[in-house]
Formats: C-alpha cells, structure tokens, sequence
C-alpha cells in the first residue's frame, strides 16, 4: 500500500518563495499589485512544488469559474442532427479551450426548459453565455438580461423590433449573400427563380428572403415556399413548388440541408439538375455540398469562425458596448447551378 504525497498548500508556495500567503494568492489568481520579481518567486515556486489552486477557493476570491454556458435554442434531436451546430459547436469549443474554459451545453426543448436555463444561468454557475437559434417569440433574451452575465448572440438579434441597444452579436451577411446566390441563377438564363425559405421567425431565414426579393421583387408569389432548414422541410417545399410552378427552372434553398432534400424531389420526378432546374444552397457544409447528386452550388458562410468569434468576444469583454459583427460570405461554383 502506497501513500499519497500530500497535495503542496499556499503556505508551502509562500515558504517556498519566501513572500507572504497573501502576495501568493495574488499572483495565482491574476490580482494587481505584485513586483515583478515576486511574481517570478512566486511562480517558480509553483512549479517547484507543483502547486494546483483549489478552483472553488479560486472561485470565491475572484467571482469567476471559468466555464461559458452555450444556449441552443432548439431541440436536442435537431442540434444532433443538423451539421451546422456541430461546426458552430467546434469553433466555440476551440476558442474556450485555448484560454482554459469549460464549455456547458444547454438545449431547450420546450417552455420548462427556458425557466430551467434562466434558472441556471441566474444561479452563478457561468461567468457568461453563448447563445444562438433564437426565434423571434423566444423568451431566453429576457430571462438571460434578468439573468445580468454577459452575453454574445450567434445571429442577428430580432426581438423588440430589432434588438436592444446593448446586444452583442456575430452573424453572416445573410441578405448579401442570397442576392449572389439568385444572381448567379438569373446569369444562367433562369427565369422562373424559385425560393426555399427557412423557418421565417428566424432573422437568418428571414434575411435571405429579402436578399432574394432584392433580386427578383415580389413576383409571383407562388415562387417562395417557407421551409425550416431541413433535409425534410426541402423535399415537402419542393414538392409544393412543383404543383404550383411546374415551370420553375431554378430553386435557391434558404440552406444545403433543405437544398439536399429538394435534389432528392427533382430526382425522383426526373428534373435533370442542373439542365431542367438549376438549385443552389447557403452555408457550404462540408462534406454534405460535395456529396449531392450533382455536387451543391452555395453561399459560403465561415460558421467555424463565426463560433470562434462569438467566444472571443465574450472573453475579451465589451464594456456594454453594442457590437454587432457581420462576416461576408461567398459563392461556391459546383455542379448544381
């Protein structure tokens, strides 16, 4: 039987440095105040000893604890399946684990699940929050500003007609990058452009809407179909569209997912894509846009990056000040249009 070498105290640190119990807990927990060659005493002591801070102490001295809340709001089955999340996921756990922060994943599937996530939230457990797939009747802006930690929005924000004055956000130039996507159509010849919404209480889907009137103006009506950014949702507006229309010759989907599920539609009912109907997605979701048959013309959206950033600002803190970044998107030639 072994015994294990008891774990190193703040006071062997201050011993080990010949410097005070205070001046260690100073440096250990990024307080102000230390010359710089204390500093190095005391931090050559730590490695020494192999000294680790107790977090719950370290918590309670400087009110952090170093882990971000990231709110979906949206079922788990969705998040779990649609790769956008995952990208987005990835690019905000990269950035939290360069500065040594845990990520916490919250999921809400229904109203008890927005009082559970207020609850949580206001309950101190996070120094911020992530929050992203807002609708537009969503009740999480408010419970998290009661909430009081900051926040950074993935999308732009359209609750109380357009959002308050303080939101930070990150979000892609979705109503530019849909007026490419339908030009790119209307300069192949097409005339009857047709378009696959996404779920329309999101700005996202809303937005790209627009980019696509931009273009094409009101027209006729029976051109726009809402769908709701899946595979599912662009097989059953495809089908819709093809009873109304059966003349379109070009469908821009509000993303690949729904794009994916209309190509499916267009091939069971023999439409040769792109000769007969020419589709283009949004987002280049990789491997899914090189996968379709034929290969998925898109609008390129960085939603890695844009995961990435939404961190970064909520670590480097933004003074209350409004900040609404918006990251350009480009198109992507494949096959399909």
């Amino acid at each position: 039987m072994t015994e294990t070498a008891p774990r190193p105290t703040l006071e062997a640190v201050a011993a080990r440095a010949g410097v005070s119990r205070a001046t260690v807990s100073r440096v250990v927990n990024g307080g102000d105040g230390v010359r710089e060659p204390l500093v190095e005493r005391v931090r050559r002591a730590v490695e020494e000893l192999g000294y680790v801070p107790n977090q719950a102490a370290r918590s309670l001295v400087t009110r952090r604890h170093d882990a971000v809340a990231v709110v979906v709001a949206e079922p788990e089955t969705r998040v779990f399946a649609d790769p956008f999340f995952a990208l987005q996921l990835r690019g905000i756990s990269k950035e939290l684990t360069a500065h040594d922060n845990q990520l916490v994943l919250l999921l809400t599937e229904g109203r008890d699940d927005h009082a559970r996530v207020g609850r949580y939230l206001a309950g101190g457990h996070v120094d911020g929050a992530l929050v992203f797939s807002l609708h537009l009747d969503d009740p999480l802006p408010g419970l998290i500003q009661g909430a009081g930690i900051p926040t950074v929005f993935g999308g732009r924000p359209g609750w109380n007609g357009g959002g308050a004055d303080d939101v930070v956000y990150v979000d892609s130039d979705n109503r530019g990058g849909a007026r490419d996507a339908v030009r790119h159509l209307v300069g192949l010849g097409r005339s009857r452009v047709a378009h696959i919404t996404g779920a329309l209480d999101q700005t996202s889907a809303a937005d790209r809407l627009e980019g696509f009137r931009d273009v094409m103006g009101d027209g006729d009506p029976r051109l726009v179909v809402e769908g709701d950014f899946t595979p599912a949702g662009g097989e059953r507006a495809m089908r819709e569209l093809l009873d109304r229309c059966p003349d379109v010759d070009a469908v821009f989907a509000a993303n690949d997912l729904a794009a994916s599920g209309a190509l499916r539609v267009l091939r069971e009912q023999g439409r040769r894509v792109p000769e007969d109907v020419a589709v283009i997605g949004f987002d280049d979701m990789l491997p899914l846009a090189e996968q379709t048959d034929p290969p998925l013309t898109t609008i390129r959206q960085d939603i890695e990056e844009m995961g990435r950033l939404m961190a970064r600002l909520l670590l480097r803190g933004t003074g209350g000040a409004s900040t609404g970044v918006v990251l350009p998107t480009t198109l992507v030639r494949r096959a399909s249009a």
